[in-house]
């Protein structure tokens, strides 16, 4: 569908009416409330990832069509080189069970390692221009290598192109591209199938739930989520780190899918079961390139009582830590944005003003891109009188008619 340029409000409603439905009727078939869908169409309350879902699957539509993405801006040479980087990519997750061409010459497993982890590092710094440039080279090599090995060494190389397919579905997300980035976990999931890795194996299901998330299927996650964290309950018992951060990784992933349903009480228990397995391991790790620990942990009990629309908890939750300076840019600047989703809720719009500048100074392309920026910006612009800080950040965005 076209998708006009007044944002999510505006798409709504034309979808509502082109699918000949009332607003009473969108929110049973979509169950919300009534007064939600008004509100948001009228632009007088955001649109929040799990209205967004709900309403895209009632009415038959994309996620991607009811926000707009990709952000797209084309008018400068910055924006092309960001988004230039797709195309090789689709090309490459296209070709996934195709050997390259012989001329090329995979670097050792060794080198292609740490290869794979610098690209690692490029998607945890939310430096999406350098990552997309670097991974489609770095797919044609390891496609070359699991062609050419065997044994635990091609096992080795299939958990290489798993991380690397996780970056890419990283850098596709981020831009908008979730069609692409949907592909990418099809891809990673396969990779790590055969990388004789268990954990590995559900890592592909915590990106997994994270799709039926996207798609509001929420009770499925939870069962997915469930069934994965009991092929490992013994290993946790035992004390084996990586098993114990993945699992604590999949408690917070229930806890987004029970978030997003509106049951704020069951995301809690699983936000307690993954504090309890940080606080086990008493440092953050980075695991399958999954942070965890008590920084991911804290950061999470913010964004899970802004997908409860529960703005005053959010910012209650964010006053009783402080983000340590090491902190990866990419989980630091998600939690500006979800601060500033919680204090727009609370009703305190110049923090949320103040804490979407600071998502912009840590991870500014991720904050560039980001579809609850651009919601909160458009929200704050209509709420306000005072526009100037908004409206910059508005340009600097790329929302127009905010």
């Amino acid at each position: 569908m076209d998708r006009p340029e007044g944002g999510v409000a505006q798409r709504v409603a034309e979808a509502r009416k082109l699918a000949g439905l009332t607003q009473n009727r969108l929110s049973q078939r979509a169950s919300v409330s009534a007064s939600l869908v008004r509100k948001v169409e009228q632009g007088r309350s955001p649109a929040s990832p799990a209205f967004v879902s709900a309403v895209a699957r009632a009415l038959n539509i994309g996620v991607a069509d009811l926000l707009g993405q990709p952000f797209e801006q084309r008018g400068s040479r910055a924006e092309h080189r960001i988004h230039a980087t797709i195309p090789p990519l689709r090309r490459e997750l296209a070709v996934y069970t195709v050997s390259p061409d012989s001329a090329v010459r995979p670097r050792s497993v060794e080198e292609l390692a740490i290869a794979v982890s610098r690209a690692s590092e490029h998607r945890h710094a939310v430096n999406l221009a350098a990552l997309g440039a670097e991974l489609p080279g770095l797919f044609a090599e390891l496609r070359a290598k699991v062609s050419t090995s065997t044994g635990v060494a091609q096992e080795h190389a299939f958990r290489l192109l798993a991380e690397a397919y996780f970056a890419a579905g990283q850098v596709a997300y981020k831009l908008g591209y979730l069609d692409l980035s949907s592909v990418a976990v099809d891809r990673y999931e396969w990779a790590a199938e055969r990388s004789g890795d268990e954990l590995a194996v559900l890592v592909g299901h915590y990106q997994r739930a994270g799709e039926m998330i996207g798609a509001a299927d929420w009770d499925g996650a939870l069962r997915l989520l469930g069934r994965s964290r009991a092929r490992i309950a013994d290993r946790v018992r035992s004390g084996d780190a990586p098993a114990i951060a993945v699992s604590g990784n999949l408690h917070l992933k229930s806890g987004l899918a029970a978030a997003r349903s509106g049951d704020l009480a069951t995301a809690d228990s699983h936000w307690k079961e993954a504090d309890e397995a940080a606080r086990r391991l008493g440092t953050d790790r980075d695991d399958y390139r999954l942070c965890f620990g008590p920084t991911n942990v804290n950061i999470w009990s913010v964004g899970l009582a802004v997908e409860a629309m529960d703005g005053t908890e959010a910012v209650k939750r964010a006053g009783r830590f402080d983000i340590p300076p090491e902190t990866q840019r990419e989980r630091a600047g998600h939690h500006w944005i979800d601060v500033a989703r919680g204090f727009l809720l609370h009703g305190d719009h110049d923090r949320a003003t103040r804490s979407l500048y600071k998502a912009r100074e840590v991870a500014p392309q991720q904050a560039r891109y980001h579809p609850m920026v651009h919601e909160t910006i458009r929200t704050l612009a209509r709420a306000r009188r005072r526009a100037d800080p908004v409206a910059r950040l508005a340009t600097w965005a790329g929302v127009q008619n905010p």
